[in-house]
């Protein structure tokens, strides 16, 4: 009786460690493609500012 109520639960239980499994990977991939996103436009607002004012120090000399 007490293998079978193991199996039992086993088998209920496997189900749903697999789709905690599965949201887990999605939570990480859509967490890296925000970061991604987040890393690019750091990047382009760092460099962005010495493109506008090195053409402004142009025009003043």
């Amino acid at each position: 009786m007490m293998k079978t109520t193991t199996w039992m639960l086993a088998l209920v239980a496997l189900p749903l460690l697999q789709g905690c499994t599965v949201l887990a990977i999605a939570d990480v991939a859509a967490s890296t493609v925000i970061y991604g996103v987040k890393t690019a436009v750091n990047v382009v607002d760092a460099v962005t500012p010495d493109i506008i004012n090195r053409d402004k120090d142009k025009s003043k000399k």
